[in-house]
């Protein structure tokens, strides 16, 4: 959207604004589109269509991120089942935990039905079958009250890695909590070290894939530490306190060369494979997938925010490592935290966060996370802070190929919480005032809050945006912001391309890699 700010042209006349209105009204297209009085801008990484894009360079294809790698719509599904049919009131009164958990439980499998109210719950409801789906009326219509906390209900008290004594709920779990847990059945072991941008990998049992196998890639650190640094292109700053660093990566079976022991993925690599690091393939399965949460409003009570760690789990949903599942229009309110996921190929969408609590110190804030990525090629898109966390958006241990899209927020923040995240992209977003985007948080010792190969694309802030020196390494791109500094565009090196958002061509770049992938010979 092309915005006329007045307020950075007061000499301008009022015919002269009529006029540009006018021209702007006339330029609107049959479709609704608005031609820019501003010439477009691409970037050197892209292009204006994927042009300039080196597929085995710095900037990623992060096209297969969400639900089904972005191929499929997100499902419609008719209800099966109904809450009130195992006893739900709905009335905000009546404690409805237990017809609940008989729902989840006995109609395990199936879209079960939340229709218009107010449901009093008072534990954790648990989604453990693939195939279940909590549909609701939608958020202003369907509400979920939780008055306790998670560790009220279950408690659960721990540490941080400073050892403040602080509640786990500090940073996990939520009151609707789906849990899975990966296929660790291996099926072969590479026997050849592979580059970074390859697109294929030598196996020791071809024999037991079929084109088309989607598949995990699962490599582990070796007592060196090479795995990290070559997740932090070779400036991790000090990640003693790092332990058991593992990466995860899909693909699909484009074509095998048995005789040669050679599987032909349909992407590119993200990482080097090393054998010192133990690459194994495993089937990209997990033991819940195509599950759902959708059509509801979550509110807790408002109460003061007491400040970092001293959350006790008013927190609204956790999927712990689902596949090819979905969260959709969903209100969070007066929460400590929103949404935890992790796993691989989810899509969360229509996320609203509001919070009449009081806020605490100096940021102003209401609570803790809103949203944590923690997995593989997830995608959040269509999300609005109308409140403040200390951490808005985190990427957390296990995090890479994970897309951030399409939102906005009054002040956000991009937090990266160590534990060597990479590869990650935030695109198209409005962050608000723009303080200080990259503040993060995460323990002592852990490696640079960043990895390599992370893009920030079309990020708009009311406030000039800086290249963080230290906070990641430098072999992260940022393009497309509003900044004071000049342009450094080093090819092994720092990437800093200041082109005003409103200029930069295309503006959302996960949505002009899927297309371009899309539309491509298969």
């Amino acid at each position: 959207m092309l915005a006329l700010r007045l307020a950075e042209t007061r000499w301008i006349c009022l015919p002269v604004v009529a006029a540009l209105v006018t021209a702007l009204i006339g330029a609107i297209d049959a479709g609704g589109a608005v031609a820019s009085a501003a010439e477009a801008a691409t970037s050197a990484l892209w292009g204006a269509d994927g042009q300039l894009w080196n597929p085995a360079g710095r900037l990623m294809d992060y096209s297969f991120a969400g639900y089904h790698r972005g191929e499929r719509p997100l499902p419609q599904l008719a209800p099966q089942a109904n809450v009130k049919d195992f006893g739900a009131v709905g009335d905000g009164t009546t404690d409805d935990t237990a017809a609940f958990q008989r729902a989840v439980r006995e109609a395990a499998g199936k879209v079960i039905a939340i229709p218009a109210g107010r449901y009093l719950i008072t534990d954790i409801i648990e989604i453990r079958r693939s195939g279940t789906v909590l549909q609701g009326a939608g958020p202003a219509r369907t509400i979920i009250y939780a008055p306790r906390p998670l560790e009220a209900i279950r408690p659960n008290m721990g540490a941080t890695t400073g050892g403040r004594p602080t509640s786990n709920y500090s940073w996990s779990g939520g009151i609707f909590w789906a849990f899975g847990r990966w296929t660790e059945t291996v099926l072969a072991h590479a026997t050849a070290d592979a580059r970074r941008g390859d697109d294929s990998l030598r196996v020791d049992h071809p024999e037991r894939f079929a084109v088309g196998d989607e598949v995990a890639l699962v490599m582990r650190d070796a007592a060196d530490g090479s795995l990290v640094r070559h997740l932090y292109a070779d400036d991790p700053s000090d990640f003693s306190q790092l332990r058991n660093v593992r990466t995860r990566w899909i693909a699909r079976i484009a074509s095998i060369d048995r005789a040669a022991g050679q599987l032909v993925f349909d992407r590119r690599l993200q990482t080097d494979v090393r054998r010192a690091w133990q690459p194994t393939l495993h089937p990209a399965q997990c033991s819940v997938e195509e599950i759902g949460v959708e059509g509801l409003t979550f509110e807790f009570p408002v109460t003061p925010y007491g400040g970092h760690f001293t959350e006790l789990g008013y927190n609204a949903i956790a999927y712990n490592e689902i596949r090819n599942g979905w969260i959709r229009d969903i209100e969070i309110r007066h929460a400590d935290s929103g949404l935890f996921f992790s796993g691989a190929n989810l899509s969360v969408s229509g996320i609203v966060c509001v919070s009449d609590r009081p806020r605490a110190g100096a940021s102003r804030v209401a609570g803790h996370h809103g949203i944590t990525l923690g997995g593989t090629d997830l995608l959040l898109s269509d999300f609005d802070f109308r409140t403040k966390f200390i951490h808005d958006i985190t990427m957390t241990r296990g995090s890479a190929g994970n897309v951030v899209r399409k939102g906005r927020g009054e002040d956000l923040t991009f937090d990266h919480h160590k534990y060597a995240n990479h590869a990650n992209l935030f695109t198209d977003i409005d962050a608000g005032v723009g303080r200080d985007i990259f503040r993060s948080g995460g323990g002592a010792n852990l490696g640079r809050h960043c990895g390599a190969w992370s893009t920030w694309w079309n990020i708009r802030t009311a406030r000039p945006t800086k290249f963080p020196v230290g906070w990641a390494p430098d072999l992260i791109q940022i393009v497309g912001v509003h900044s004071d500094a000049p342009r450094v565009t080093d090819p092994t090196g720092r990437w800093f391309e200041p082109i005003p958002p409103a200029q930069l061509d295309p503006p959302d770049l996960y949505q002009a890699q899927l297309q371009r992938r899309l539309r491509a010979p298969q």
